[in-house]
């Protein structure tokens, strides 16, 4: 396959063999290789029941991997971290999720690319602006940049 671009989001609220959530994100980094640029780490709150903050980050990769094949390779980098598969949204160790492919869309049996869900998680978005603010979203066609603003319209006034 040829060298395509891929925005990978890290994400980690559990110390482990490279200490804290903030060393484990910056640990996963230099473990994946291929990195053309990083957003900086943010600290965020968690979702769902886990109550500790995450530390999170993006980063846009280049490899010649399909899909699933930096699918397999992510996953063997979360088990070596010391990943294990548990409650949703609890603590972990790190996790590592494709976001975005420059092939646009690919759906397989474990994954699906566009994620989800990125288009609702400011934890994703705001760093994603930072580093890719023009890249489009494959199925809505609108920039980083929108996305994050829609997400923080919706966001309850405190």
């Amino acid at each position: 396959m040829p060298l395509t671009s891929y925005i990978v989001a890290l994400g980690s609220n559990r110390r482990g063999r490279h200490g804290s959530p903030r060393r484990e994100v910056a640990a996963a980094l230099a473990a994946i290789g291929g990195v053309r640029t990083a957003s900086r780490i943010h600290e965020t709150p968690p979702l769902g029941p886990s109550i500790r903050r995450f530390a999170n980050a993006v980063a846009w990769i280049e490899s010649d991997e399909t899909p699933e094949a930096l699918l397999r390779r992510l996953k063997a980098i979360e088990r070596a971290f010391g990943r294990r598969r548990g409650q949703r949204w609890g603590a972990r160790v790190i996790d590592l999720d494709i976001v975005l492919w420059s092939g646009g869309c690919w759906r397989g049996r474990d994954l699906t690319v566009p994620h989800r869900q990125y288009r609702d998680r400011r934890f994703v978005l705001a760093p994603l602006a930072e580093i890719a603010p023009n890249w489009r979203d494959p199925v809505t066609h609108r920039k980083t940049l929108p996305l994050l603003h829609a997400v923080d319209r919706r966001r309850p006034c405190a």
